[in-house]
Order: structure tokens, then C-alpha cells, then sequence
């Protein structure tokens, strides 16, 4: 079986000695939400830019994205204000 590609995910409450991480396939959905409303931030995928995505940047954006494109700002912002995922 094949190695899932990932990409490294931000949780404050990890434990130190554990690497979190999503699959490519989930967060490439959530950068082209990303992109089309903060612009391209490629480091952001990589791990170079605050270690990825955050669990609050992931949900709100995969949530847009099942709106039609012109949506997607609202929508995130919509998630955001619903949300609280405290550890």
C-alpha cells in the first residue's frame, strides 16, 4: 500500500514529540479556498509558514468549499464566527 502524502497541521495541544498531519488531498482543498481569498501562500502547505494550516483554518475553509467560488469569503467568515474548539 501506498504512503498517504500529508502536509503538517497546527494543534496547540499536541504532544511535543508527535508530528500532526493532514493528507495532501484534504489540505490542497482547503488552500484553493485559501488562495482565492488570501491570496497564494505556498509555504503555508509546506510547513515553512506556522506550521501549516490550523484545525480552525481547515474547517472553515473545507466548509466554504462546498459553496459556489463568489461565496467563499462569507463563508469563512460565517465558520469562523460559529466556531470554538478549545482543547
Amino acid at each position: 500500500m501506498a504512503a498517504i502524502e500529508t502536509h503538517p497541521v497546527q494543534v496547540p495541544y499536541r504532544k511535543p514529540d508527535k508530528a500532526t498531519v493532514c493528507p495532501q488531498v484534504v489540505t490542497m482543498a482547503a488552500y484553493e479556498v485559501y488562495c482565492h481569498i488570501y491570496g497564494p501562500q505556498e509555504a503555508l502547505v509546506t510547513g515553512g509558514c506556522r506550521g501549516g494550516f490550523s484545525v480552525e483554518e481547515l474547517v472553515a475553509c473545507l466548509y466554504a468549499r462546498s459553496f459556489p467560488k463568489d461565496q467563499w469569503r462569507v463563508r469563512v467568515e460565517q465558520a469562523f464566527r460559529g466556531m470554538k474548539l478549545d482543547a
